[in-house]
């Protein structure tokens, strides 16, 4: 059985990760609308891939004994500058991620809750490919700069990146990212 504050720390998480995939929907739709079309792939995939995230969760709370609850997400923005901005935010919001993750996985072992402990291993695992995934399509945005063909052909290269290279495997629920 899941203890109440166990319940309601994942219950927040839920909150970020059904966030996570809203922001990133909205993304993906600026980027379509701007002619992005493969960053907004990439964005909608991802958008996919945090939803998928928060369904974990709940299945998780709800196996235990708790009761996962579906938030009132905010509003994510809707107006970006740049590529180069969104993937600065995204890169930033999953950091936010990570900080949770961690600060969950601190209250497990002050709670002594070693399973939901074990259960968040995948999501700390996750958080690392997430970040360092941003990090190297911001590095690949500073080497292009300003160059119109450069964006033209990584708008194209991300729009068939696998995120996860070979790692990711069956472990996305299934999927085969």
């Amino acid at each position: 059985m899941i203890s109440s504050k166990i319940d309601e720390a994942l219950n927040r998480q839920i909150d970020l990760e059904g966030f996570s995939s809203m922001y990133y929907l909205a993304m993906g739709s600026w980027a379509e609308v701007k002619g992005y079309n493969g960053v907004a792939k990439f964005l909608y995939h991802h958008s996919d891939e945090e939803r998928l995230h928060m369904l974990k969760l709940f299945h998780y709370i709800n196996d235990r004994g708790g009761h996962a609850i579906v938030p009132p997400f905010a509003a994510p923005q809707k107006d970006f500058k740049n590529i180069q901005e969104i993937f600065e935010i995204v890169l930033s919001h999953e950091v936010k991620v990570s900080n949770e993750i961690n600060a969950l996985v601190e209250l497990c072992i002050q709670e002594k809750d070693y399973t939901t402990h074990n259960f968040l291993q995948w999501y700390v695992t996750e958080q690392i490919e997430e970040e360092s995934l941003a990090r190297q399509v911001l590095d690949k945005l500073k080497l292009i700069g300003e160059d119109k063909g450069g964006m033209y052909l990584f708008d194209r290269d991300l729009g068939v990146l696998n995120p996860h290279g070979g790692s990711g495997g069956g472990s996305k629920g299934g999927h085969g990212h």
